[in-house]
């Protein structure tokens, strides 16, 4: 004996509800309802339809006021038994390819996510920051070795001139002044006594000159002025011998 199993009972396939003709051909109701609330130029060819359900019915229209692609103009319509359609609201709903404004965040959840993007940015900008601070370090240790070779090189040849300038050519050191606390150097060096001692003899040897000069000028005015004297008496004498003569002429 065979036995078949037992088939399930089948699910019968919901039936779509077919809208009311009436409310399909009841453009201009929604028409005027629509210029109403709208400019007319504002609202453009019919774009379908759309069952909402217990015999409601949302007859749609294109929109054409910019900023708004992909709306439509909706108006819904509904009748009841031995009555005419009537309209039950209008609208202006977005469809399918709406340009729509993102979802509503809480603030809270806005601030969170915020404040998580600044301590992000935060810390990439210090690993940067770190980064640039060490390649900044290489930078400045390679360019001060380089500096400081030349700066050895350059206290070393001054080192050397200095000796050299130090240094007689008997290699008997050169002292200057400052060089000992306390000390005078001039006191210490012969030659600066021998120096003084020629300039204060050369320095008598001058004025006894002068001195010497001086008399010898003051003997030679005193001879002029014998001379002088003598020419007078001369003078003098030559007067009485004309007077003699005029004395002699007379007699």
């Amino acid at each position: 004996m065979t036995s078949t199993p037992e088939q399930p009972d089948a699910v019968p396939a919901p039936t779509e509800e077919l809208p009311d003709e009436r409310l399909l051909a009841a453009h201009d109701l929604a028409l005027r309802a629509l210029h109403e609330i709208t400019r007319p130029e504002t609202v453009g060819d019919p774009a379908g339809y759309r069952v909402e359900g217990d015999g409601i019915v949302s007859l749609l229209f294109e929109n054409r006021m910019p900023g708004y692609p992909g709306w439509f103009w909706t108006v819904s319509l509904a009748v009841v038994p031995d009555a005419e359609p009537t309209v039950l609201e209008t609208e202006l709903l977005p469809g399918e390819t709406a340009l729509l404004a993102p979802e509503w965040v809480p603030w809270a959840v806005r601030l969170a996510e915020y404040q998580a993007q600044q301590a992000a940015a935060a810390a990439v900008a210090g690993e940067t920051s770190d980064d640039t601070a060490d390649e900044l370090d290489e930078d400045v240790d390679a360019a001060d070795g380089g500096f400081d070779d030349d700066d050895d090189d350059l206290d070393e040849d001054a080192d050397d001139d200095e000796d050299a300038v130090d240094f007689d050519a008997d290699d008997s050191p050169i002292l200057h002044a400052g060089d000992l606390d306390g000390v005078d150097i001039d006191e210490l060096d012969p030659s600066a006594e021998d120096d003084e001692d020629e300039s204060d003899d050369d320095s008598d040897d001058d004025d006894e000159d002068d001195s010497d000069d001086d008399e010898d000028e003051s003997d030679d005015e005193e001879d002029d002025s014998d001379d002088d004297e003598d020419d007078s008496d001369d003078d003098e004498d030559d007067s009485d011998d004309d007077e003699d003569q005029s004395d002699d002429d007379e007699e």
